[in-house]
């Protein structure tokens, strides 16, 4: 068995066994009785605080990984601060689902992008180091924005109420597997069947037939889960299997585009 398949069979069941672990602990912590926020106004029941937990914890690995890809082309993010601004972005999310925070939410959203910006030029600045500064900021406050912006709108998306839409655990839970699924299609069925390259000069490795075999596995994943959403009507199984498809095909352009 080649290195490559042995590692995503040991490492990817330990990432999901603590994945759904934190997401237990993500539906626990909402379904537990209510409590009374000083600030609220009322009772609240407190959402997606696994699924922040997950995330404060892979965002300062992924930043690391970033920044080695960067540095590649001579664009050295600073990671602490881009650390700092990613986590301060999936807490602003957090706190969208108390009214009072709603508030100040907008403003609050456009200082963290721009107190990252100017950090990273004080960093600077402090080592008395003028030169490409520019490159140092706005490598910073991309790999802010590449990571800490997505799972910015995972946290929202999992915190969001309204008439239409209530975020569920299981909601966010579906995304991961669809996302999931798709590599794991897309490498055996390009294992399998793959004859024409992708992008060649892109990403030598994926083949049109392994896309198709992932879109198909995303659709078929995304067409199970929709029978465990809960929202305000019944979700019909193949609006899963299409919004499982779209996902799983966005997930495809994702991996290019780190490419």
């Amino acid at each position: 068995m080649e290195a490559a398949l042995r590692n995503r069979l040991t490492y990817g069941p330990l990432m999901l066994g603590g994945l759904f672990l934190l997401l237990w602990l993500d539906h626990a912590a909402q379904t537990r009785p209510s409590f009374a926020l000083p600030t609220s106004g009322g009772p609240v029941n407190l959402r997606g605080i696994g699924l922040l937990i997950t995330l404060m914890i892979i965002l300062p690995i992924a930043i690391r990984e970033v920044a080695t890809l960067f540095a590649a082309e001579q664009v050295r993010p600073y990671g602490s601060i881009a650390m700092l601004g990613s986590c301060s972005l999936i807490l602003h999310a957090f706190l969208t689902q108390f009214a009072a925070f709603r508030e100040i939410a907008t403003s609050a959203l456009a200082f963290i992008v721009v107190f990252v910006m100017l950090l990273a030029a004080l960093r600077r600045a402090m080592n008395r180091e003028p030169s490409e500064a520019i490159h140092h900021m706005a490598g910073t406050v991309l790999a802010t924005l590449y990571l800490g912006g997505l799972a910015w709108f995972l946290i929202a998306l999992r915190v969001k109420q309204s008439t239409h839409f209530t975020g569920t655990t299981m909601t966010i839970l579906m995304i991961l597997l669809v996302v999931k699924f798709t590599d794991i299609g897309a490498y055996f069925g390009g294992r399998a069947f793959g004859k024409h390259k992708l992008i060649p000069w892109l990403s030598p490795g994926k083949t049109w037939e392994g896309l198709f075999f992932g879109v198909l596995t995303a659709a078929a994943v995304g067409a199970v889960c929709a029978t465990f959403i809960e929202v305000t009507y019944t979700l019909p199984w193949w609006k899963g299997a299409i919004f499982g498809g779209v996902i799983g095909a966005i997930g495809q352009v994702g991996d290019l585009l780190e490419s």
